[in-house]
């Protein structure tokens, strides 16, 4: 028999820890598979003078960030990155994208010889320069293949077992079904494609789609708006990765759950969507409203767009771009936020 797959969890927020209630779950429902105990490094906190892995290990629940939500026993918490990952062949990246370069950095040279990782990332590495990919970076570093996951998934309704879809981009195929026994479930339906950088571009720039419908809210401009933003925003998505990523990106992949679906749920409910509204709303700055409402997390959307807004810049491609340009110029220039239906 081959060797039981070893899953280690690298992040533990909101999402990583919905993940973690799947990942527990299904381990232990294919023990001819996984092995059923799953480690997930979780970075330290004290929550009521206690640590956060200790209320984890002992109470079942990430108190901080899936409050009420009961995690499976055989999730491990486990501070150390490094004794986290030790001997691991499935890891599973649900991280902020700006660490994951410094923790790939400390993994290096713990993993099992034949690891392979998966990134739940949405966003991926814009600069000036050029485009990386958070799968590419794991890679890079790691020297292991990487898939991606991305979807119409938000943490709290996936947790609560509301059905949803996800769509896995794997090149290989007989990995990406290895990942598929590892997240799938009734609630949470798996499909596997060959595009990687198709699923992984749109979880990154449906957040900055979601930030402009978000401002439309705030505005009270009702559903025909953000529905126009929606479509003008899929098409931007659409037009992004056929420009810069050229065949490697395909159209069938926008059809998908990381793609149109994963923009329609971002723009109605998710927190890039509801920090945008009320940041019209209150007029409080962006940092301000990481605080008040997500716990101090980072907002995903606003960071993409400065990273998309200084890439097209680069490139005198602003104008080919007008709604990613518009929701960059509100945020961080002080334009107006009616100005969202005027320059798109």
């Amino acid at each position: 028999m081959p060797a039981l797959e070893k899953v280690t969890i690298i992040g533990s927020g909101n999402w990583g820890s919905a993940i973690a209630k799947i990942i527990g779950t299904n381990t232990a429902r294919h023990s001819e598979q996984f092995e059923s105990t799953v480690r997930q490094w979780v970075f330290e906190e004290q929550v009521d003078g206690q640590n956060l892995t200790d209320i984890i290990n002992t109470q079942h629940e990430n108190v901080k960030y899936l409050k009420g939500v009961a995690l499976p026993h055989n999730i491990v918490a486990i501070p150390d990155v490094i004794k986290a990952c030790e001997g691991a062949s499935l890891v599973v990246f649900v991280v902020p994208h700006q660490f994951i370069h410094g923790i790939c950095e400390k993994m290096k040279g713990h993993l099992a010889p034949n690891a392979r990782a998966i990134s739940l990332i949405k966003g991926l590495e814009i600069t000036s320069e050029g485009t990386r990919l958070f799968s590419e970076e794991i890679s890079r570093i790691l020297d292991i293949p990487c898939a991606a996951l991305s979807g119409a998934n938000i943490a709290n309704e996936v947790a609560l077992e509301k059905f949803c879809e996800s769509t896995i981009g794997c090149q290989s195929m007989e990995d990406g079904l290895v990942f598929k026994n590892l997240f799938d479930t009734p609630y949470f339906r798996i499909a596997v494609i060959d595009d990687h950088v198709g699923v992984q571009l749109c979880g990154a720039l449906k957040n900055v789609v979601a930030v402009g419908a978000g401002f439309s809210d705030g505005l009270g401009y009702g559903s025909n708006t953000k529905a126009a933003i929606i479509r003008l925003g899929l098409m931007e998505m659409r037009k992004f990765g056929q420009t810069f990523f050229g065949d490697s990106v395909k159209t069938e992949t926008f059809f998908e759950s990381c793609g149109a679906a994963d923009l329609i749920t971002t723009c109605n409910g998710g927190r890039n969507r509801k920090v945008a509204e009320a940041f019209v709303v209150t007029g409080k700055p962006i940092a301000q409203l990481e605080e008040e409402l997500l716990n101090g997390q980072k907002l995903q959307g606003t960071l993409t767009a400065q990273e998309v807004n200084s890439f097209l810049v680069a490139r005198n491609m602003t104008k080919e771009f007008p709604l990613f340009n518009t929701v960059y110029r509100i945020v961080y220039e002080g334009v107006s936020p009616e100005m969202i239906t005027v320059d798109i």
